[in-house]
């Protein structure tokens, strides 16, 4: 029945780690393990490939901003594979626990961690390269899902990019999540909040047929690997 559900999106699905009230021990554990998850989950490794080496490869520094960052773990790895060039990143979360979190972790170089939205950096007239973010845009209303990406183009600096990647919905998505997920939630996924809200996250997720009918001018739908799209918008 679920499976057919599926079908259609289910903005009321709630995730543990978006309520404020929720264990942070549990919280701190699933902050702990995305890096892991996103290894299989995300295509991080082909987000570098794609949108961050081609201009580091140009040369001078890159400057990206990851929104909705959660723990950390995108920038953290973007910087480590930065090789070809000069990589800045400043990561955002409007959350104090994720921010937090992230804080608790060794410093690296060219990481900066802020407490904000990205309206906050639109006031304050910052520019980046890139603008990426991760598994946000579900999580998102329809009015905030606009304003993100308004927000994204004029964060943009000349010849940048802004790429927001998130989760196709579709029944064979949820089944392959439940079922990849099942042997770890023993023992690797023991005390987070990943196996559920991972299933709550792919009924909340759009699928990128229906944001292709939504999306303001300029921007596009790129499917990425069979469970993803990403939003891309190119700045003159």
């Amino acid at each position: 029945m679920l499976l057919r559900e599926l079908r259609r999106r289910d903005p009321d699905a709630r995730e543990a780690m978006d309520d404020p009230a929720c264990d942070e021990a549990a919280l701190a554990r699933t902050y702990a393990r995305f890096d892991l998850v996103n290894a299989v989950v995300s295509g991080r490794r082909a987000v570098y490939r794609r949108w961050v080496r081609p201009r580091l490869r140009a040369g001078g520094v890159v400057r990206l901003l990851d929104v909705g960052t959660g723990g950390a773990d995108l920038p953290r790895r973007l910087l480590r594979w930065a090789a070809d060039g000069e990589l800045r990143v400043v990561a955002i979360d409007p959350d104090p626990r994720a921010i937090a979190f992230a804080r608790s972790l060794p410093p690296l170089p060219g990481l900066e961690l802020r407490q904000a939205m990205t309206g906050d950096l639109v006031a304050a007239r910052e520019r980046f390269d890139v603008v990426l973010s991760n598994h946000v845009l579900h999580h998102l209303t329809g009015a905030e899902l606009g304003a993100i990406l308004a927000d994204s183009e004029a964060l943009l600096s000349p010849g940048g990019v802004a790429v927001h990647g998130d989760i196709a919905r579709s029944p064979l998505a949820f089944a392959a999540f439940a079922a990849g997920t099942l042997p770890f939630e023993p023992t690797l996924l023991r005390g987070t909040f990943i196996r559920a809200d991972g299933l709550a996250s792919i009924r909340r997720s759009h699928t990128a047929a229906e944001l292709a009918r939504a999306l303001p001018t300029g921007w596009a739908v790129r499917r990425s690997t069979p469970f993803r799209y990403e939003l891309v918008r190119h700045s003159p």
